[in-house]
């Protein structure tokens, strides 16, 4: 807890957040390490986990927020691995549809078991209400910089 109330510059503030993000991605790769998979892969991976039923690969691109030509160069490093699975969408046979094998369910497992080792050494610090508050005040945050254009001012 810090000492006093003082006055935190925005600036300042993004600074802390971009250093905890530091910190974490740095963790979150030493943990993929092992798993032979890069922060964008698990990010793919995560997208076709939390799809409710095959996803097509524009659909991946779109919720990672790259061009199809990245996507398609992730799902491919993916299928290599035996994560995902492509087939042909019945419905539209020029689609293609991603989903998880059974050893990319066993992976997300342990990138999940991994995310939240890291979550609890960065966090670990916060008693349960800092938590609460810290996660009320960053939804906050998220949700207005959703609703505004990037580089726009208030």
């Amino acid at each position: 807890m810090v000492d006093g109330p003082t006055e935190v510059s925005a600036a300042e503030l993004a600074e802390r957040v971009m250093q905890i993000a530091h910190r974490i991605r740095r963790s979150a790769s030493a943990g993929l390490a092992p798993l032979q998979m890069t922060p964008a892969q698990s990010r793919a991976l995560r997208v076709v986990a939390r799809a409710e039923a095959p996803i097509r690969m524009g659909e991946i691109a779109a919720r990672l927020d790259v061009v199809p030509r990245s996507a398609t160069g992730l799902v491919e490093a993916l299928e290599s691995a035996g994560l995902v699975e492509r087939t042909v969408d019945p419905a539209n046979r020029r689609s293609v549809l991603v989903s998880l094998s059974e050893q990319g369910t066993s992976i997300l497992r342990e990138m999940t078991q991994a995310r939240a080792a890291t979550a609890e050494v960065v966090f670990g610090v916060l008693d349960p209400g800092e938590r609460t508050q810290l996660a009320a005040l960053l939804h906050r945050v998220v949700a207005v910089s959703d609703e505004e254009p990037a580089g726009s001012e208030r």
